[in-house]
């Protein structure tokens, strides 16, 4: 991996934690459903853990969402193309190709839109593998719409092996 792609991922993966929790905060504290782009929220710390493969996950659905979010920055599809780079197995990016050709959307989001929100929860593990539950939130409001990703990752690499909608 050249510098540039590692310092571009790392960045994006920086962003992406810093905007995660300025997005869930206000929603913890019950904030509002305006339809306003929000001030940016300063938060005073954050944390993860780089061996736990459901945090992995989760970075790369928040920087993944970020990247294509702003697809207005030059920069973006270059960084959403590092960041499935870095977080997929070459299998996976294969799967995805193929759904994105097939179907003429986005092959991590399973979807043509960039939903608004995002959350991921652990759900099992077994044979090496650990499976997480994405749900991305297309919409604001009180009956907003709501998708699921079932993914999949490898124990040992950390790498996501699978995705597929929920059923």
């Amino acid at each position: 991996m050249s510098d540039r792609t590692r310092k571009t991922l790392l960045t994006a993966t920086a962003l992406a934690a810093g905007l995660t929790l300025a997005a869930v905060t206000p929603a913890l504290a019950g904030g509002t459903t305006s339809h306003t782009p929000r001030a940016a929220a300063v938060s005073s710390s954050a944390q993860g853990d780089p061996r736990d493969v459901t945090q992995h996950v989760a970075d790369f659905y928040g920087a993944y969402i970020d990247a294509v979010w702003a697809a207005e920055d030059p920069s973006a599809a270059a960084s959403a193309k590092a960041l499935r780079g870095f977080y997929l197995s070459a299998g996976a990016r294969k799967t995805v190709a193929a759904y994105e050709r097939r179907e003429h959307a986005d092959g991590i989001l399973f979807a043509q839109n960039v939903p608004v929100k995002w959350k991921v929860a652990y759900t099992g593990s077994g044979a090496g593998h650990a499976t997480c539950r994405v749900t991305l939130t297309w919409s604001d409001g009180r009956h907003p719409q709501v998708s699921r990703i079932d993914v999949q990752s490898d124990l040992k690499t950390r790498k996501i092996t699978g995705l597929k909608p929920a059923r």
